[in-house]
């Protein structure tokens, strides 16, 4: 079982940047494909960009709206995975969402509050 720790939330400008990390703990990261999603108030999580685990050859995906501006990676020495984005608007406004799948299981972490206004 792994636990999922969130952080880098905040509130932003429109157009500008924050950087979400997702800290992994009780196995290694790169056995589960790590995803972010978000949920806006009154609306349904959905899914914003996945990185496939090391057994996996599905890669790096985005949702569409997200294209372009953000960027998952991984980051081996934290046991982590990252979220870059970019050119934020407000419409991204959310909380955001750590998960992590290997077929068998699905974790969550406790969800990150991201702002965009002005």
């Amino acid at each position: 079982q792994v636990q999922l720790a969130e952080s880098g939330g905040g509130l932003v400008q429109p157009g500008g940047s924050l950087r979400l990390s997702c800290v992994v703990s009780g196995r290694s990261s790169i056995l589960y494909t790590m995803g972010w999603y978000r949920q806006a108030p009154g609306q349904q999580r959905e899914f914003v960009a996945s990185a496939a685990s090391v057994t996996s050859r599905t890669g790096l995906v985005y949702a569409d709206s997200v294209k372009g501006r953000f960027t998952i990676s991984r980051d081996g020495a934290k046991n982590s995975v990252e979220l870059q984005m970019n050119n934020l608007k407000p419409e991204d406004t959310a909380v955001y969402y750590c998960n992590a799948q290997d077929g068998r299981s699905s974790t969550w972490g406790q969800g990150t509050q991201v702002t965009v206004s002005s």
